[in-house]
């Protein structure tokens, strides 16, 4: 098999030969049809995330495969994997935890530290075969294209996993997605075509607002104007929800100065940096500040039947061979991505 592999921190990916796993037991191969570029792949392929004053965590190694939104062909399975036939294509949950501590037992297998998740810890989809442990973690995505499909892996996952930690929404009552890139514009996607909600859309970048705007979205906001975040407050008595797909310092802030007393700010994003305020602010305004990573493997069944039932319109696609991953991650840094990159194999 052939996987692109880090090296360097931020260095090309090395191309590597190596022997095509065998499953055993439960495990499933896969030829990876498509795989998903993602912001996070960004972040493990320069081995940092940046925490705001000087700070940086470091993570990443030389020699991971990334990608972690994965469609495939089932190849090969092992002797105690029932449920799936060779020939069948199925969208990879990629998000695997341990199976054994308390977080796992709670169906929460996103949360489990280290966890087994694919592109992250084990071998991901920037490779021409993918090993999946069991067959519950691969799902039907019916007639939805594999390109699209494999978005939801994380994309969607993400999107799904943010819009519903909002909770219930009542006449009045308003949501903010801050960022509409490619997690961005599948939250708004899933939130108006499945959740029934009328997203008010912000970003800096006037093509993404048009983007939003092309996809029915009536109210846009460019963040880069100083008094947005106010006039949004004003026009709306106060945001109930933000979701902050970005999660720099900037948009932080300007979520929080959307909401509305008791109201939510949901952190997705990941671009790093510190948030300070006053710790009196928290009780006066009763506010939530809460962090959502991914979803479940709960949330992903809950997504792939709204997709495969059709509810969900699809994402702006840009297909590119396997061996541009390098490429497709500078492209994605450089901020030249308008929804989702996925890299094919020929066969895809």
């Amino acid at each position: 098999m052939i996987s692109y592999q880090t090296t360097a921190p931020g260095a090309p990916l090395a191309e590597v030969s190596a022997e095509t796993p065998v499953p055993q037991g439960t495990e499933v191969l896969l030829k990876t049809l498509a795989c998903g570029v993602c912001h996070s792949d960004i972040h493990l392929h320069e081995g940092v995330f940046e925490l705001g004053h000087g700070k940086q965590l470091e993570v990443g190694r030389p020699g991971q495969v990334l990608g972690h939104e994965i469609h495939g062909e089932v190849v090969a399975l092992g002797t105690e994997a029932e449920g799936l036939a060779v020939g069948d294509r199925r969208v990879v949950f990629p998000w695997i935890g341990c199976g054994d501590c308390p977080t796992c037992a709670r169906g929460e297998e996103q949360l489990c530290t280290p966890g087994r998740a694919l592109g992250i810890v084990a071998p991901g989809g920037f490779a021409d075969h993918v090993l999946a442990p069991h067959p519950r973690y691969l799902f039907d995505c019916g007639s939805v294209p594999g390109s699209l499909a494999a978005t939801y892996a994380c994309s969607g996952l993400t999107a799904y996993g943010a819009l519903k930690r909002v909770g219930e929404i009542r006449p009045g009552d308003e949501v903010v997605i801050i960022g509409a890139g490619g997690v961005g514009m599948m939250a708004i996607q899933i939130a108006r075509s499945a959740l029934e909600i009328d997203p008010i859309v912000v970003d800096i970048d006037e093509a993404k607002l048009q983007a939003a705007r092309d996809l029915g979205v009536s109210r846009t906001w460019n963040a880069g104007e100083p008094q947005s975040a106010k006039e949004i407050r004003k026009a709306t008595g106060g945001a109930f929800a933000a979701l902050d797909f970005v999660g720099n310092e900037a948009t932080v802030n300007f979520g929080l100065g959307c909401l509305r007393k008791g109201g939510a700010l949901i952190i997705v994003g990941l671009y790093g940096g510190a948030l300070n305020m006053p710790i009196p602010f928290l009780p006066m305004n009763a506010r939530i500040i809460q962090g959502s990573y991914v979803g479940s493997l709960q949330d992903f069944s809950e997504l792939m039947e709204l997709v495969r039932a059709g509810r969900i319109d699809p994402i702006r696609i840009t297909e590119r061979p396997l061996g541009e991953a390098t490429a497709a991650l500078a492209d994605l840094k450089a901020g030249k991505v308008e929804g989702r990159q996925v890299l094919v194999t020929e066969s895809a």
